[in-house]
């Protein structure tokens, strides 16, 4: 009979997680030990391997608050993340075993951010069952437009009212690794005028992640001459091409900037990549959806898909005991 045990990850074992990583089914480099550490001050890591008769069988990238485990706060989505030969018995037994584990320890919620399916690199929902088997309670969702390039659809005719625009003001495009001009000159501005908010990364930090991921965290500017008016900050991964950041100067409607820059992004860009991912638009806990925005998106062709978020009675674990019969 199998022997399951969890264990809390400490610097010791980073080999060890990064190891796993790399045969996992529905992992991307957000879950890489450089990219979780990066805010290692502002979040309290509590993340969990799971073992199998002494061998990984799943890990949780994770952070703990008031005696709630986070999967991972810091983190754009998160959950379970299982080896590529899992199988639906062997992902009950490690879910049950993990929240008994976190039961035990009085840990008495468990929240989770489900990894949208398109990040996936195989069939991997496994987890959406679990969490009605447990009886968790959606706390939030998100909707996140995407286009599947496979089924793409027409850019709409004022969107390309905008490339032409852009084409007309000898509008440039430049991908490179410099992401000063566009946080300082471009994001943080707009978004302290617009939102009182500022980025979740700062210049400092994006720098340093595109510097452990240049393969990943790719930035495009937008010049008109020598003047940066706008860019965008994609992290891709191996399906997916995900806009983490986007903003231009207040000419951009005049200049096309934005529609001069996603076309180019969409069709040139990331040609072959299967989805491309504008993120969310989603307000107050996903209550709301910012219309302009949402359109915006939809007019390259973009649909919805769902992000939940679930919290998880760790002590429901009892509940996945007769799950087979």
């Amino acid at each position: 009979m199998a022997n399951y045990s969890v264990k809390k990850y400490t610097s010791k074992d980073r080999a060890l997680w990064q190891s796993f990583l790399l045969n996992t089914k529905n992992a991307t480099f957000l879950f890489h030990r450089d990219f979780m550490e990066y805010h290692s001050d502002r979040f309290e890591d509590h993340s969990l391997l799971i073992f199998k008769n002494e061998k990984v069988v799943g890990i949780l990238p994770a952070n703990i608050s008031r005696k709630t485990l986070y999967t991972h706060q810091g983190l754009t989505y998160g959950g379970l993340l299982l080896n590529e030969k899992a199988k639906l018995k062997e992902v009950v037994e490690i879910f049950k075993n993990l929240l008994q584990w976190l039961d035990e320890n009085k840990i008495k919620k468990l929240q989770l951010k489900v990894i949208p399916s398109i990040y996936n690199l195989l069939p991997s929902d496994e987890m959406d069952y679990l969490l009605f088997i447990v009886r968790a309670a959606m706390i939030r969702v998100d909707v996140l437009s995407v286009i599947d390039k496979q089924r793409p659809l027409k850019i709409a005719s004022n969107r390309l009212e905008g490339v032409k625009k852009g084409q007309k003001n000898n509008l440039k495009v430049v991908e490179g690794n410099d992401f000063e001009p566009f946080w300082n000159t471009i994001l943080i501005p707009n978004l302290a005028l617009r939102h009182a908010a500022m980025p979740v990364h700062s210049a400092v930090e994006i720098t340093q992640l595109a510097n452990y991921f240049p393969k990943n965290i790719l930035q495009f500017n937008v010049y008109k001459e020598n003047e940066i008016v706008g860019g965008a900050t994609i992290f891709e991964t191996e399906n997916v091409a995900h806009m983490q950041y986007i903003s231009a100067n207040e000419d951009k409607q005049q200049l096309g900037t934005l529609d001069f820059l996603f076309e180019y992004l969409i069709n040139q860009r990331f040609k072959e990549k299967r989805y491309f991912d504008f993120g969310t638009s989603n307000e107050n806990n996903g209550r709301n959806i910012n219309e302009g925005l949402l359109y915006w998106k939809e007019c390259f062709g973009a649909r919805s898909i769902s992000q939940s978020f679930y919290e998880v009675k760790t002590a429901n674990y009892k509940k996945l005991e007769s799950v087979f019969i």
